[in-house]
């Protein structure tokens, strides 16, 4: 399944400006975005996104291996997005690749497969680098109305990046908890089981009770959530028949309201997930997990907060993540 935009002619850029092309290829899905930077006014203008499901990470939290069936839909999907890098002009191509590339032990194939497709290396970074990149471009475009410092969390398919920090971040930590990885590892029922719940739950505490002794989330003014299931999430709490991009990016949700929509999609039929207007069928059997970390996530983040004497009254959704933060550090 393929979400994009079609691809526009490259029209002549202006001194001081280059195109570049940020791919991230994650556990569950694999993006694209080409930007056009002014490198003077320091303004990213879209040129094109592009995201395709592609499960990169089936079965990896078990086996330890890339499924071969996996890197074929991620490779096919690679080879796609090196077409339209060039008839946009790209100058520059970043391919940063995330957590299940860094747990297979045949990764190997993976790098070869992209160098072969794409022409250019993937850097299969670690989870400290990831959570950087997600920091960069997220906060690069909050409003004054949300205060520093920032806690930001990017949940992904295999894993969870957290963050604190001002204007860079002053502390990250990459947790093994994912969608797809709390999906297969524990919510194998259609609807999950209380136990596998329980078990599930359980699992994202004791991640976070290890986060919290290197990232100090009870600084934290704003919590700022990226990445697909907390977007999913937001647009199940903002009532939307259909994805909306420009409502979600900058939504600022009350706790409560975040709360109670993760538990909502936990706890739906896979058949009713996909009745959801804004649903992306390759997220139907994974975003019950993904509300489940959300949910612990945000509970752990207003519980740290109260704790260091504050209150985390809302949630704010960013559209703006890894691959804004990949985009810029090729300027």
């Amino acid at each position: 399944m393929t979400t994009a935009s079609s691809a526009p002619a490259a029209p002549a850029l202006a001194p001081g400006t280059v195109r570049v092309a940020a791919i991230d290829c994650g556990t569950n899905s694999i993006r694209l975005l080409v930007a056009d930077i002014d490198t003077e006014a320091g303004v990213l203008v879209d040129v094109c996104r592009e995201m395709e499901v592609v499960r990169l990470g089936q079965g990896v939290d078990r086996t330890g291996r890339l499924a071969p069936e996996a890197l074929a839909r991620t490779l096919d999907a690679t080879a796609r997005y090196a077409a339209v890098c060039r008839d946009l002009g790209a100058e520059r191509i970043r391919f940063v690749a995330t957590s299940a590339s860094r747990d297979a032990e045949n990764r190997q194939d993976f790098v070869d497969g992209v160098v072969a497709a794409i022409g250019v290396e993937p850097e299969v970074v670690s989870g400290e680098e990831e959570a950087a990149l997600s920091f960069r471009g997220a906060t690069g475009v909050l409003g004054a109305e949300h205060g520093a410092p920032y806690a930001v969390v990017d949940l992904g398919g295999g894993s969870t990046e957290v963050v604190v920090g001002e204007s860079v971040p002053d502390a990250a930590f990459s947790m093994d908890v994912g969608c797809v990885r709390m999906t297969e590892r524990h919510l194998v029922s259609d609807p999950p089981t209380p136990e596998q719940v329980a078990a599930a739950r359980a699992d994202v505490r004791a991640a976070l009770d290890v986060a919290v002794q290197t990232v100090p989330l009870g600084r934290a003014a704003t919590l700022v959530g990226l990445a697909g299931s907390v977007t999913t999430v937001t647009a199940h709490a903002l009532g939307l028949e259909r994805y909306d991009r420009e409502r979600i990016d900058g939504a600022v949700v009350s706790v409560e309201e975040t709360l109670a929509a993760c538990e909502d999609l936990l706890r739906r039929t896979r058949e009713e997930r996909m009745e959801l207007g804004f649903m992306h069928p390759g997220r139907v059997d994974v975003i019950g997990a993904g509300a489940l970390v959300w949910s612990e996530v945000v509970a752990r983040v207003r519980d740290e907060i109260a704790a260091n004497g504050g209150e985390l009254r809302d949630v704010v959704t960013s559209e703006h993540d890894i691959l804004d933060g990949i985009a810029w550090s090729l300027v």
